[in-house]
């Protein structure tokens, strides 16, 4: 056989569609595969890219493009479920990543302090990462940069940014080959600013939801960043109103609580009014 029609191919699977029209043609016989759906203006967005991307990568060879196109569209899916990596679904990643950390932490303080003893001079790093969920749009759009493996290639890019020096450079690159940041772009490049301000005021989650933000302080109660100046600092600001945020705990864990915050800049301000030691 070297012709396969696929009727209503919108309800398939990105994956499911370059399976199915692998299964026609020889190296020596021209294959043709037939999609037949509605009109693109009646389908999801979704079932759209699923289609331009079978359009877009037709070659030989093209299946890492398919995949990399499928998981730019659905997501990463389940990592961390009991199938793929056992114990670790019943505390979560991010438990997981926690606890890791604080080993090596533990480890770099007793057994190999003397190793790490030159480390100890700079300023104390109480927060290694500041989690950011948030419902406003941060990410690169579709219509600005069209390649998903080059989108990819920018977000691994990103991840690996640790200064604001690095990070403006990378602004500067994006605006010189890809033309103006776009809304979504700058939010993307202020939850970078936001993260590093907030893991220096002993944030390790920032929750960005509905007009309110929560801010998640260290879990640990004997962690020494409750007795650091910054903490005092911070403290001393909520206390006298100077800082517009409850602070609350709950389960164990202390909160600060901010309303009116409708995008990542009026975050970024209210954080940054606290660091001015």
């Amino acid at each position: 056989a070297n012709t396969i029609i696929i009727n209503n191919a919108q309800n398939f699977g990105l994956s499911d569609l370059h399976q199915l029209r692998g299964r026609v043609g020889r190296s020596n016989k021209k294959a043709f595969c037939y999609l037949i759906a509605p009109k693109f203006s009646v389908l999801t967005s979704e079932a759209r890219k699923r289609l331009e991307a079978l359009v877009q990568f037709s070659d030989l060879g093209a299946g890492f493009n398919i995949a990399m196109k499928d998981l730019d569209i659905r997501g990463a899916g389940n990592m961390l479920g009991g199938e793929q990596s056992g114990f670790i679904s019943e505390i979560g990643f991010e438990m997981y990543q926690k606890i890791l950390n604080e080993a090596v932490d533990e480890l770099k303080e007793q057994e190999f302090k003397d190793l790490f003893a030159k480390k100890g001079d700079g300023p104390a790093t109480f927060v290694r990462d500041c989690i950011l969920e948030t419902d406003l749009e941060v990410r690169i759009p579709d219509d600005y940069v069209n390649d998903v493996n080059e989108r990819l290639a920018l977000y691994q890019a990103m991840d690996n940014l640790k200064t604001e020096a690095e990070l403006q450079k990378f602004s500067e690159e994006l605006k010189d080959r890809f033309g103006p940041l776009p809304h979504e772009v700058k939010e993307l490049i202020q939850s970078f600013q936001l993260r590093w301000l907030a893991q220096d005021l002993g944030v390790e989650k920032l929750v960005i939801k509905g007009g309110k933000m929560v801010g998640f302080m260290i879990s640990d109660p004997q962690s020494k960043f409750y007795e650091s100046a910054i903490f005092q600092v911070l403290l001393k600001r909520i206390q006298t109103g100077q800082l517009p945020c409850s602070l609350s705990e709950k389960n164990d864990r202390l909160r600060m609580v901010f309303n009116h915050v409708k995008d990542l800049q009026k975050a970024y301000d209210l954080f940054s009014s606290v660091k001015e030691l």
